[in-house]
C-alpha cells in the first residue's frame, strides 16, 4: 500500500509459499486467543493497577520536541515494526521511551564514554538526520523505508558516513545498543506483547504450579506456529553482528561502566 508520504508506507511479512503479504492481526504471534489480562484477577491490587496503567494510562510525549518525536517514531517503526498489528493494537513504544527519559529513570549505570541517556538520544537523532541528508539529501522522516533501513544499518555496522562530530562525543556502537535496548524494553513491557509470546504476566502472588518437565500452566495456550518471511528487500531479513562483531562491542551491563 502507498501513501503521500513515502516514509509512512507499510511493509508486511509475507507468506513464504505465495509471497503474499500476511494481513495485520489484532494479536500477532503464535498464541492466538491468549490474553495476559485475563489473568488479572489472580494479581494483587498494586500489580493489577501497574499493568492496567500500561494499557489505559499512556503517558504523553514530554521529553522529545515535535521534530524529535517524529524522527524517533520513524526510528521505532524500523527497529521494531508493528505493521503486522491492527492499528488500534500497536504498542505506544515511543511514549514509554519518552517517559523514561523525561522521568530520569535509568539502569543505575552508564558507560564512561557515553553522555546521559537523554543527551545521547538527542545527539543520535541529530546524527541520523545528518546521515540521511548525506546519503539521500532528505531528513530521516522524509525517506522511503528502504532508505531509512539503510541509514540505520550504517549505525548498526558502526560505519556511519556522516555525523562525525557527534560520534566523537559518543561511540556509535554504544548508541546503537542503547537505542535497540530501549525500544525493545518499551515494547516487551506492554501486556499486548505478552499476549504475542504467551507470557502469563506477573507470577505474584499466584506463582507457578507446574515447574517440572516443561509442562504448561493451566492458563497457558499451546503454541501454534505459522510460517512467514520478512518483506521483500527488508534489510532485517539477515543477521550480522553489531559493528561487524568486533570484540569490544559488548552488550549493555558488561564492564566499562561507572
Amino acid at each position: 500500500m502507498t501513501s503521500q508520504n513515502p516514509a509512512a508506507d507499510h511493509l508486511l511479512p509475507v507468506d513464504p509459499q505465495s509471497g503474499s503479504p500476511l494481513d495485520p492481526r489484532r494479536q500477532p504471534g503464535y498464541y492466538p486467543g491468549f490474553s495476559t489480562l485475563d489473568q488479572r484477577a489472580f494479581w494483587d491490587a498494586a500489580t493489577r493497577q501497574t499493568v492496567m496503567d500500561r494499557v489505559e494510562q499512556v503517558p504523553a510525549i514530554r521529553f522529545f520536541d515535535g521534530g524529535e518525536a517524529a524522527t524517533m517514531q520513524a526510528i521505532c517503526n524500523r527497529i521494531l515494526p508493528q505493521d503486522d498489528r491492527d492499528p488500534e493494537r500497536r504498542i505506544p513504544v515511543l511514549n514509554y521511551l519518552d517517559n523514561r527519559l523525561y522521568s530520569g529513570m535509568s539502569d543505575g549505570y552508564r558507560y564512561e564514554d557515553m553522555p546521559a541517556d537523554g543527551d545521547a538520544f538527542r545527539l543520535g537523532i541529530q546524527a541520523i538526520d545528518e546521515i540521511s541528508v548525506h546519503l539521500h539529501a532528505k531528513r530521516f522522516t522524509e525517506l522511503e523505508m528502504a532508505q531509512q533501513e539503510e541509514v540505520l544499518e550504517t549505525i548498526h555496522d558502526a560505519h556511519p558516513p556522516a555525523g562525525g562530530n557527534i560520534w566523537k562525543r559518543m561511540p556509535v556502537d554504544r548508541f546503537w545498543l542503547l537505542l535497540v535496548q530501549d525500544i525493545a524494553a518499551a515494547y516487551y513491557a506492554h501486556p499486548w506483547s505478552w499476549d504475542e509470546i504467551g507470557f502469563g504476566g506477573p507470577a505474584y502472588p499466584r506463582g507457578y504450579v507446574r515447574l517440572e518437565n516443561g509442562k504448561a500452566e493451566p492458563w497457558e495456550k499451546d503454541e501454534q506456529r505459522y510460517e512467514w518471511e520478512p518483506p521483500p528487500g527488508a534489510r532485517s531479513g539477515g543477521y550480522r553482528p553489531v559493528g561487524g562483531g568486533r570484540p569490544h562491542h559488548a552488550p549493555p551491563g558488561q564492564s566499562g561502566t561507572h
